[in-house]
């Protein structure tokens, strides 16, 4: 009676290996279907650089003559003081917030005379190029810390000067 035994024992051993290399071999492939999706996660596309421009007008006079110009912030006004700039007062003309995707450049209408286009290259480096009239002025490329701030500017008729400044609206 020992023959009819010895057989079901192997065979009720080679389920029970057949049940623990399923789950095994499951187990496997739950680990890598982990590991993918954990990776996947990791190289999920960055989100867009959140930035702020602003056109500034420079001036001696103490007002502007044009009614919608509000003066610069205390911050703003403090960091234009520190600057080699022979201008007293400083008005704003325009406030435009906008986002940049990662290796993508946006433009940036400032007025009907100037424009910006702004380049995301990553890790918060920024190339910026202001065209007026139509024409490029200047082309920067710097990392854009949180709390940097980049000036850029150039003449405008009299004793007057505009800016552009450009900071993380973060």
């Amino acid at each position: 009676m020992s023959l009819p035994i010895t057989p079901l024992l192997l065979e009720s051993n080679n389920i029970t290996m057949r049940r623990q290399s399923f789950s095994t071999s499951l187990g496997r492939w739950l680990w890598v279907w982990v590991v993918l999706l954990a990776v996947n996660g990791l190289a999920a596309p960055a989100p867009d650089l959140k930035l702020e421009a602003l056109l500034i007008w420079g001036t001696n006079e103490a007002t502007s003559p044009d009614a919608n110009h509000k003066p610069v912030g205390p911050k703003l006004k403090k960091k234009l003081e520190e600057l080699p700039l022979k201008w007293s007062n400083y008005f704003e003309v325009k406030r435009i917030q906008f986002g940049v995707a990662l290796s993508n450049s946006t433009k940036v209408p400032l007025s009907e005379k100037c424009e910006l286009v702004v380049k995301n290259l990553g890790h918060s480096k920024i190339e910026v190029t202001i065209f007026g009239k139509g024409k490029q002025c200047a082309t920067r490329t710097q990392e854009l810390a949180k709390e940097d701030t980049l000036i850029m500017g150039g003449n405008a008729p009299g004793a007057t000067s505009w800016f552009v400044v450009l900071r993380r609206a973060e």
